[in-house]
């Protein structure tokens, strides 16, 4: 067989495995994350539920000391510290996240990881 015929096969081959593969993940809504790790799949959890603050964390924020920009940045880059976290408490469980922010303050704080709702317990700021 020419080498022209084997690159014909290979390539029609690998058009029909794109093909099945494309019907078969279409509207699963598959993203293709760098990061698997628990951590990661913990703050995609909590970022896709809907997020809302305890009443200590929204005078903190209607003080202005931090803005829900920094607490979106913190969701998406922060790391989750699993020895201060609670992940299986009942009936939600509880997750200790830290991070900095573009401004260069560091931020921590607890959120509560239920199957339709994150609920920010408490934010402090560290610096």
């Amino acid at each position: 067989m020419k080498l022209l015929h084997r690159f014909g096969y290979y390539l029609g081959g690998f058009a029909i495995g794109l093909v099945i593969l494309a019907l078969f993940l279409n509207g699963r809504g598959v993203s293709c994350e760098y990061n698997y790790g628990p951590e990661g799949r913990v703050l995609k959890s909590i970022r896709t539920k809907t997020l809302t603050f305890s009443a200590e964390s929204e005078a903190l924020i209607a003080s202005k000391a931090i803005d829900t920009a920094s607490i979106s940045y913190i969701l998406k880059e922060g790391d989750v510290n699993f020895s201060k976290s609670e992940p299986r408490k009942e009936p939600c469980g509880v997750y200790y996240i830290t991070g900095t922010t573009k401004d260069q303050q560091n931020l921590s704080f607890y959120v509560e990881n239920c199957d339709s709702i994150a609920t920010l317990q408490s934010i402090q700021i560290l610096n």
